[in-house]
């Protein structure tokens, strides 16, 4: 079973990967796979399959960042139902020995040992950094990074609470899964579109000011976060940048990186 999600933002640890000569880093999150209140699950599947398949040849690694699924928990014996293109693809990524590295976020948190296991996949549970030709990279979904904002934090306690979880696991699927798509209908995820909050400005984006905040004792050459459903490349200083992914509802959006230079993209 996985570590609970550590609050802490910033890790101690910093991972090396290593990219191929012509190969690129892909970026995306917030697909919400499963989404109750979207009516276009088998497109936005297939999809998100095909561009897979368009990237794989020159993907040196690919890197989910969060709320991959709109809804995931593993019971002992079961997981919820569906995604399965998707999970083949990914599988072929990893079979192909091209490393996937799957973010927790706040939707999908109970992902265990499950998809590891069966897909390959490397699991994180919180921010990670990444030294990737000799740039610095902080990754992470994006929530729980405002200290102050003591409601989501105190929810974000609950949510991973172990004994909670354990509660949860003895609830039958068919409830504990109904249960959860209803909460999920209550997001911002209505009428098959995706209603994320505009643009607040450097000053009250929460995500921009923990950015400029970490600047002050380390440097990252690029914070990349999703959460925020917005695509956003943001100049912090001369040499850092922070890059939110967008999202696969309205956007279809990710980030890539070719060893020099990230950018942001979308599919057409």
């Amino acid at each position: 079973m996985k570590k609970n999600r550590s609050v802490c933002p910033i890790p101690e640890q910093e991972h090396q990967l290593i990219l191929p000569k012509e190969k690129k880093v892909y970026f995306l999150s917030d697909i919400h796979l499963g989404a109750p209140m979207l009516d276009n699950h088998r497109e936005r599947e297939l999809r998100l399959v095909r561009w897979l398949e368009e990237i794989r040849l020159d993907c040196g690694a690919l890197f989910l960042l969060g709320d991959t699924f709109d809804f995931w928990f593993e019971y002992k014996q079961a997981i919820p139902k569906g995604f399965i293109r998707f999970l083949a693809k990914i599988c072929a990524f990893t079979e192909q020995n091209i490393p996937v590295h799957l973010f927790t976020g706040n939707h999908d948190t109970w992902i265990f040992d499950y998809l590891p296991q069966e897909c390959g996949v490397i699991l994180h549970t919180h921010n990670e950094i990444f030294n990737i030709k000799n740039k610095r990279f902080l990754l992470g979904h994006g929530d729980g990074l405002n200290p102050k904002d003591k409601g989501y934090l105190f929810l974000y306690r609950i949510l991973h609470n172990p004994f909670l979880e354990v509660c949860f696991r003895w609830i039958h699927p068919d409830i504990g899964i109904w249960f959860a798509k209803k909460w999920s209908s209550h997001s911002r995820l209505e009428n098959g579109e995706i209603e994320a909050d505009s643009y607040q400005g450097e000053e009250k984006e929460e995500i921009v000011q923990f950015c400029k905040q970490t600047l002050q004792s380390q440097h990252f050459d690029y914070f990349i976060f999703g959460h925020r459903h917005l695509q956003l490349n943001i100049k912090l200083s001369n040499n850092s940048r922070y890059i939110n992914t967008g999202d696969w509802i309205t956007y279809c959006s990710y980030a890539t990186f070719d060893g020099n230079n990230v950018e942001l993209k979308s599919i057409k």
